[in-house]
């Protein structure tokens, strides 16, 4: 088994939506042999893009996985989705996989969300290689795109690949390390040949300068090559995975997937560069303990997915991180302390499923069915050895909406549909609104809610509306006054008597409540003063302006009355609340609206109109960055005018923008919001 451990590979697909790189894994498939036709996102025949949501919009809402050989090895493949919309547990699957795959399309290089994925994919430590797409494209651009893998990514790249022609000219590919042309035919077969003369001088400085990047990723290797002038290619070629493996040089391709070009030769290039399970670091758990990557290790399994499927159920994706994994093996949950009966591990090539019945050691991600309870992120493990690996992190979600049915008094069934989601979809989160009894569902995206509601109403056949929530406002106040809150109602036998003196002052911005008991000579007895807090603080999350929650602010109880007999806990509290509501009519009420801390990030030449547009939000720019073609913006924004700002962008940029945010403090609201806001609260009560 370890012969073919040490040829096995397990790697991830990853680049922007639109970079063509599920063309590129259906390409591979196609090219080993694991499927007969080409599979085509534009034509709706993809092997991986096969959810409903997926055809429609052509593009990946999903990750899809697939078991090939290549060369008599088995390759583990993952396709991870490239919208910002769908890539919130990439950390989740990064963690699944040996190495990646990094696909840049040759039109518009490298764009603001390349950064972020490339971002992660370095975060986890993994080697990787590039694919430079769409080379057949009008408008491609090789030169424009490989400059920026340096200049804007960072990475040493090494071009063992370079194309020969571009757009309509795009004819194959020069191998820079062997010196041979390899031309493309009609059939998608390679014929060698002769290096175009025109490109003879590129190709030897392009040589040259890779001989020099992989010499100087291995000292040894760098004083020969100045001594000597020269390296062989079995120094090269050991000394190039030895880079790649450290993650210090970056191999680099070109082709076309769609016309399925250069398929081949990145297969080539990850069976001799990439590593196999047995190469990777030791598994760290939780608490720091080590688990090495090998077949002779006790079985652990970690969950990087959990999907759907409409005959078998639930299907939970392992990688398996040590041991051999086998059917019908009796497994331990140790996140929620129950046993896990194994059944038969399914091989996937999209949503085909085939029992596995190769042993599956380390690196190998399967299928399995009708787990009782686990969920992604659980790891699966011996019970008397066991391992639970770390968790990756998961990035805050983006934009919250409201649901409601379509028919009223259907909630709970709304509510019960989309929580079936979450197992699937890690990334959402799914609450209820205690002010305002909302359903809410919060996501990475406006188009990530909608598809999510989407899935909902076509799986179980429920109605779902979409709102946009309420901003969550709250109310303070500026000023300070001293009232009495008296409560006496006598109606026949036992009254009801509560008397109050408070002050009622404000608070600075984030202080929240503050309660102080300055009450003196028993005027009102210990037992009631409670009662006067709890009275107050309730009448405070009924708000006074726009019935949103008062905060902020401290009372004093400093002084009362009570009566023997008609006193009560009940009085004291109406005492406490008439005295806030009362206080109201002179502490000034202000309403806060809540800000965000936004980040966006587009090529220079939108800077402009960005910057132009935030301050329209009446957003308050903190300052910008720029780095080789790419600005980051900083910006303080009110909720209630970035809520939908995710299609605005798309439209201002041409979908080669992104943005982050997260709540970062509450502000007094100018007088036409507030107006605003009233006057909707008080249509609402009407």
């Amino acid at each position: 088994m370890s012969k073919a451990l040490e040829n096995q590979r397990t790697y991830a697909m990853v680049g922007t939506g639109g970079s063509g790189k599920t063309s590129l894994a259906e390409m591979l498939l196609f090219q080993s042999g694991a499927v007969n036709r080409l599979g085509r996102i534009e034509d709706g025949t993809s092997n991986l893009d096969y959810e409903p949501e997926e055809v429609k919009r052509r593009g990946s809402i999903q990750p899809a996985f697939a078991t090939f050989p290549w060369q008599k090895n088995t390759h583990f493949l993952a396709d991870i989705p490239g919208d910002n919309n769908f890539i919130g547990d990439i950390n989740y699957l990064l963690a699944g996989v040996d190495a990646a795959v990094f696909v840049v399309d040759a039109v518009d290089g490298v764009r603001p969300l390349t950064r972020k994925l490339w971002k992660a994919v370095k975060d986890s430590d993994l080697p990787a290689m590039v694919f430079i797409n769409k080379m057949d494209r009008d408008r491609a651009d090789f030169d424009m795109a490989f400059a920026g893998l340096s200049d804007i990514l960072g990475i040493k790249p090494v071009l063992l690949y370079t194309p020969i022609g571009q757009q309509d000219d795009f004819r194959g590919v020069v191998d820079v390390l062997a010196g041979k042309a390899l031309f493309f035919n009609d059939d998608s077969k390679v014929t060698e040949g002769e290096i175009p003369s025109e490109m003879a001088d590129e190709i030897q400085i392009l040589r040259e300068t890779m001989v020099e990047n992989i010499a100087e990723s291995d000292e040894v290797l760098m004083e020969k090559y100045l001594e000597e002038g020269e390296l062989t290619d079995e120094e090269m070629n050991l000394a190039l995975r030895k880079g790649v493996l450290s993650g210090e040089l970056i191999p680099v391709a070109a082709g076309s997937a769609l016309a399925n070009k250069g398929g081949a030769q990145v297969l080539d290039l990850i069976q001799s560069l990439f590593p196999s399970p047995l190469d990777r670091a030791p598994w760290m758990d939780e608490e720091g303990n080590e688990r090495v990557s090998s077949p002779d290790e006790p079985v652990a399994a970690f969950v990087i997915k959990t999907l759907a499927d409409p005959f078998a159920g639930q299907l939970s994706i392992l990688r398996v991180l040590s041991g051999t994994l086998k059917a019908d093996s009796a497994l331990y949950n140790p996140a929620r302390e129950e046993n896990e009966r194994v059944g038969t591990p399914l091989c996937l090539v999209g949503k085909e499923q085939t029992p596995c019945k190769e042993a599956l050691g380390p690196g190998s991600i399967v299928a399995v069915a009708k787990l009782k309870s686990t969920r992604t992120g659980d790891t699966l493990c011996e019970e008397k050895a066991q391992f639970t690996l770390a968790r990756p992190t998961m990035p805050p979600t983006l934009i919250t909406y409201a649901l409601a049915p379509q028919e009223k008094g259907d909630e709970d069934k709304v509510y019960a549909a989309v929580h079936k989601l979450l197992d699937e979809d890690i990334t959402l989160r799914l609450g209820r609104d205690e002010e305002t009894a909302d359903i809410l569902l919060s996501g990475m995206g406006q188009m990530h809610i909608e598809t999510s509601v989407e899935r909902a109403r076509r799986r179980y056949k429920v109605d779902i509306v979409l709102k946009t929530p309420k901003v969550p406002y709250r109310e303070t106040i500026k000023a300070k006054a001293q009232v009495q809150g008296r409560h006496k109602k006598q109606s026949g036998g036992r009254g009801q008597f509560g008397d109050c003196w408070v002050e009622i002052s404000p608070q600075p911005r984030g202080a929240g409540y503050e309660f102080e008991d300055a009450i003196v000579g028993g005027s009102i007895p210990r037992q009631y003063i409670p009662a006067v807090d709890k009275g107050i603080q309730e009448a405070a999350q009924r708000g006074f302006l726009a019935g949103y929650p008062l905060v902020d602010f401290k009372v004093r109880l400093y002084d009362g009355s009570y009566h023997s007999v008609d006193s009560s806990e009940m009085a004291f509290k109406i005492a406490g609340s008439l005295a806030l509501k009362k206080a109201m009519e002179s502490c000034k009420p202000i309403l806060l609206e809540p800000v965000m801390l936004v980040s966006v990030s587009v090529p220079d030449e939108f800077m402009g109109d960005i910057i132009g547009d935030l301050s329209s939000r009446r957003g308050k720019v903190l300052g910008s960055d720029s780095t080789a073609g790419l600005t980051e913006i900083k910006a303080h924004i009110p909720m209630n005018e970035i809520m939908r700002y995710a299609p605005d962008l798309r439209s201002m940029t041409g979908g080669q923008g992104v943005f982050t945010m997260e709540f970062d403090h509450y502000e007094e609201a100018p007088p036409h919001v507030t107006d605003k806001v009233v006057a909707e609260t008080e249509q609402a009560a009407a």
